[in-house]
């Protein structure tokens, strides 16, 4: 059957190779494909395709799981032991979610589940295709960086550091970024997950598309479903016009999924029937809005843990989890501390608009000792301490007092709990600040890097909390 031919010459028709046993099933992607003005060659064997395969090149290949004579996964790992250009999608069972996760983990670039809806179909072929015209020609000689690392080297530049963990982060970053399988990050707060997900979306095909990152423990329960899926005007009080959820507006993009295990039980099986359709449905909708987004989420809880004790799901967990990047604290990576100093040194100057003066090797041995458990979190946090306490050209390295005590003390157990909390809370910050700007002679900036805010949040607080500062007008504090 002649193709038919694309509508512009700007888009040449693409060589796709079909394998699948069933003839129907077979004749109904191939017109598809033609439809969209492709060059379609069939296959009803393993045996078919692999001669297929050594008689030409293909921009993709789509094969059921089930051959007759062997498995789908069987072409996906010669593809990638030739090291094949051919980006693969697997068509596997209803229900077969551990057959699609295991294609994924293989190297497969995505997944569609049978009965395969045709406008899904369309849309992953075409994901295909593009991620395929936008990986760069592999040159003879192999280059010693990898693909996609001049995309994404402004993401990958806030990954600070060099040393041996990092540098494996950032491999696996470039070596997963370009297929759709989910990717869970692990690792304690405060060692950047989030800047981990920014890099992996910079270095995919969907760069240009949106990345929308979602704090999960940070939404009220009643709220979820319509932050996470949209609702129509209406559909609940104070829905006063259709709105986006967070699927529609990463659209063609990446979904990062901060603090997963937050998530309460009865959204994960929510999200777990989006993941797996990739639809999802208003608020008030009668409709399925087709979404075509990547996941990654992010977590510093031990899922596995958290699956045992039932407080996450088993399934949610296994299709979220089939590429694990796991950041390393920065205890075990001390040899980036210096090149983290500098960086985060760089950021304090640029929010306060007062020069800093580097590191020194005082502060980098005090450091050295450390505990740093709160991470590179801590680490931002002890350096405004530093430069607040600096004087001259040299950062101060004493952190005795810091990180472990409270700038005002609890009340004590007798005390009895206040009727307002909030006048309390406002009480006790007020003390906080007034003591704090005393003893930096009412310079905002340097009372901000004390307390580990900026600019900004102090004059915020000073003007709520309604603190008389007298030299508010003074340049030096500006």
């Amino acid at each position: 059957m002649p193709p038919h031919q694309p509508a512009s010459s700007a888009h040449p028709p693409a060589s796709v190779l079909v394998v699948d046993d069933e003839p129907d099933l077979r004749t109904l992607y191939e017109l598809t494909l033609l439809r969209e003005g492709h060059r379609v060659e069939t296959a009803g064997t393993l045996a078919e395709a692999q001669a297929a395969l050594q008689r030409q090149r293909f921009r993709a290949v789509i094969t059921d799981m089930r051959l007759p004579d062997g498995l789908g996964l069987a072409l996906l790992q010669d593809l990638r032991a030739q090291q094949r250009p051919e980006r693969c999608i697997v068509i596997t069972a209803y229900g077969s979610a551990e057959n699609a996760v295991e294609a994924l983990k293989a190297g497969a670039f995505d997944y569609l589940t049978k009965p395969v809806d045709l406008k899904q179909f369309r849309a992953v072929v075409a994901s295909a295709l593009q991620e395929h015209d936008a990986a760069p020609p592999r040159p003879v000689a192999r280059s010693s960086q990898p693909e996609g690392a001049v995309h994404a080297a402004p993401a990958l530049d806030r990954l600070v550091g060099e040393s041996e963990p990092m540098r494996q982060v950032k491999q696996r970053i470039l070596k997963v970024a370009r297929s759709m399988a989910p990717v869970l990050v692990r690792g304690e707060s405060g060692t950047g997950k989030e800047l981990v997900a920014q890099a992996l979306h910079a270095a995919s095909h969907r760069a240009a598309a949106p990345l929308v990152a979602v704090n999960c423990g940070a939404i009220p329960e009643n709220l979820l479903e319509a932050e996470f899926f949209g609702a129509k005007k209406g559909s609940y009080t104070g829905a006063l016009a259709d709105r986006l959820g967070y699927f529609q507006a990463a659209r063609g993009g990446t979904l990062f999924l901060d603090e997963i295990g937050d998530l309460p039980l009865a959204m994960q099986s929510k999200l777990l029937r989006a993941i797996q359709e990739r639809s999802v449905r208003p608020l008030g909708s009668t409709q399925e809005d087709a979404v075509d987004v990547r996941i990654v989420s992010a977590t510093h809880k031990d899922l596995a843990a958290e699956v045992k004790a039932g407080r996450f799901r088993q399934d949610l967990y296994y299709r979220l989890n089939v590429i694990e990047i796991v950041v390393p604290p920065l205890r075990e990576r001390r040899d980036d501390l210096p090149a983290l100093c500098t960086a985060l040194l760089g950021r304090i100057a640029h929010e306060s608009g007062m020069p800093v003066p580097p590191p020194s090797s005082a502060l980098l041995a005090e450091l050295q000792l450390h505990p740093l458990a709160g991470n590179v979190r801590e680490l931002e946090n002890l350096l405004h301490r530093a430069v607040a306490m600096s004087e001259g050209d040299e950062l101060s390295a004493d952190f005795s007092d810091s990180g472990n005590q409270a700038l005002a003390p609890l009340p004590p157990p007798e005390e009895a709990t206040p009727s307002d909390l909030q006048a309390y809370l406002d009480r006790q910050e007020r003390a906080i600040l007034v003591r704090v700007l005393h003893e930096t002679g009412f310079n905002r900036t340097a009372a901000a890097a004390r307390l580990g805010l900026s600019l900004r949040q102090i004059r915020y607080r000073i003007a709520r909390l309604a603190i008389a500062t007298p030299q508010d007008n003074e340049p030096h504090d500006e």
